[in-house]
């Protein structure tokens, strides 16, 4: 039994980052501040219970509705917790170490943040600030101990200026937002934990599946050019393969442009 005891406890564990990440998902955007008070009811206000608010089980318990006014639940919300939970068990140290504990505590962090990051650009259009400073200090701590200061620092500083530079000229051509803030500042934090070469494959990826997408919504008439199209989850999605499965990235970069990362 106890080979199952860690996994167990870090998939417990994560859903309940999952049931945190949800009041962050809500909260963040709508400018509600996450220890302002209880979980309520948005419906009819009713304060939460502590076993209305067990991760995954209390959505089923509750059949997807308020105990008082039965209004429906958004399944985002068991489904976040559980795929939090799932990748918490993914991440399961081998051996709890102080090393394998970081390891664990890192990916979990940025993953959940990532996650946020999608869902509320997605529905919002905006990366809150709060999310990207998190996300710096988690990837100051990494590197910093790790990498010399010219990589995170470049990256950085590469990371902001290089889609600032067109987000204004196409803004102060056509006085339309490109590119928004909270996507250029994205750029600069991932460019402190990727470097100057991994952020600026970084822009390139996620500039290309962005036009790729919304290229092909406006070829099949879904969307027209006035559109918006939030970017945020494109380079989340291209800076979560660089973190989590750097081998097989380089691999990809390297047939791409024949040179290391």
């Amino acid at each position: 039994m106890e080979e199952y005891f860690y996994p167990v406890m870090s998939f417990l564990f994560a859903a309940c980052i999952g049931s945190f990440l949800n009041a962050v998902i809500y909260r963040l955007p709508r400018g509600i501040s996450l220890s302002a008070s209880r979980s309520h009811c948005p419906g009819c206000n009713k304060l939460i219970y502590w076993y209305e608010n067990i991760p995954i089980v209390s959505y089923l318990f509750l059949r997807g509705k308020c105990s008082s006014c039965s209004m429906k639940i958004s399944w985002s919300y068991p489904l976040v917790e559980l795929v939090v939970a799932l990748v918490g068990l993914f991440l399961t140290p081998q051996s709890l170490t102080p090393d394998s504990l970081w390891d664990y505590f890192f990916f979990l962090s940025v993953f959940s943040t990532f996650l946020a990051i999608i869902l509320i650009d997605l529905k919002f259009y905006i990366i809150p600030n709060v999310l990207n400073i998190y996300l710096l200090i988690l990837f100051l701590c990494r590197v910093s101990l790790t990498m010399p200061w010219t990589h995170w620092l470049l990256g950085g500083v590469l990371g902001v200026i290089v889609p600032a530079i067109p987000a204004l000229a196409f803004y102060y051509f056509k006085g339309v937002e490109g590119l928004g803030g909270g996507d250029i500042k994205l750029y600069g934090v991932l460019g402190v934990f990727l470097g100057p070469i991994g952020v600026m494959h970084n822009i390139f990826l996620s500039c290309f599946l962005g036009s790729l997408l919304g290229g092909s919504l406006i070829l099949l008439k879904v969307i027209d050019r006035r559109t918006r199209i939030p970017f945020g989850p494109f380079i989340v999605i291209v800076g979560g393969l660089q973190i989590f499965f750097p081998s097989e990235f380089s691999q990809i970069m390297n047939s791409l442009f024949s040179f290391s990362v």
